[in-house]
């Protein structure tokens, strides 16, 4: 916490900071194997790319926040587990004003994750359309990874009610944005698609990597919109996130996916657990 490292009950945050009033912030999930974290580097670089775009100033270098990161995970109990690093906005008067805001605050959390069923990797998840829409990406860049997550938290809750794993959002263009923290990639005529930032999407750190095996193994992908239609027509649907990993989906809206998990997931999952191998 701001580079004392304390136990649970001794972390304290303001309730004068605009991160707990506004959710005034931004944060990066960063997943650790063997006591390494995966693709650290994508995610700092990600984190400074968002607070920059909400001018807040990280009073940290990234050699710092990489060295902390590396020493927790080195310390942590498990040795596989999620890092959650977050900077919000600091103490400020009341009201939405960030002038006069600051230093930013700084905390890493390291806890185990486990997002989704345990046998969600061989028989797929259940999910739904959520009739709640993403934000434009024209009111709110979504590759700003910031703490307001109401959005899919909404999102999350209809989920829960119908008793499904996990929900999938539109756009107001009834295109795929994202599910409610993960990326969504299909198959649909033998190609891999997954929507483009301008959809909605968050430029994932594992989507991104899922991109790059994908093109250096020869599966056909595009970055392309993704209607409502295509997408209960997909042949393969599949999440993708640093805590969900890859996840194959079994059904959307009580609708069976033909392949769960299919072959391009398969083939993609086998590629994707070799980069943990190599790396961590």
């Amino acid at each position: 916490m701001n580079g004392n490292q304390c136990n649970q009950e001794d972390a304290t945050l303001s309730i004068f900071d605009h991160g707990v009033l506004y959710g005034d912030g931004v944060f990066e999930g960063i997943r650790f194997y063997h006591h390494k974290p995966l693709l650290m580097h994508d995610h700092i670089e990600r984190l400074f790319a968002s607070a920059n775009s909400l001018e807040i100033v990280i009073p940290y270098t990234t050699a710092e926040l990489i060295s902390a990161i590396t020493n927790l995970c080195e310390q942590a109990l498990f040795s596989h587990g999620y890092i959650r690093l977050v900077v919000t906005r600091g103490v400020g008067a009341i009201g939405l004003n960030p002038i006069g805001c600051g230093p930013a605050n700084v905390f890493i959390i390291v806890a185990e994750l486990n997002m989704m069923p345990a046998n969600a990797i061989h028989q797929g998840i259940t999910t739904i359309i959520a009739t709640t829409r993403r934000i434009s990406s024209s009111a709110l860049d979504p590759r700003i990874k910031s703490l307001n997550y109401l959005n899919s938290i909404l999102a999350k809750q209809e989920a829960n009610r119908t008793n499904v794993d996990e929900a999938i959002l539109l756009n107001d263009q009834n295109n795929v944005a994202e599910a409610v923290a993960e990326n969504v990639f299909i198959v649909h005529k033998g190609k891999l698609i997954t929507p483009p930032c301008d959809d909605g999407a968050l430029n994932g750190i594992t989507r991104k990597t899922i991109l790059a095996l994908a093109q250096e193994s020869g599966i056909p992908y595009d970055i392309a919109s993704i209607p409502e239609a295509t997408l209960l027509a997909s042949d393969e649907v599949f999440l993708t996130g640093t805590g969900a990993e890859l996840i194959p989906v079994r059904s959307i809206n009580g609708k069976l996916i033909p392949q769960c998990p299919g072959q391009i997931f398969s083939k993609l999952k086998v590629l994707y657990t070799g980069i943990i191998e190599q790396q961590t």
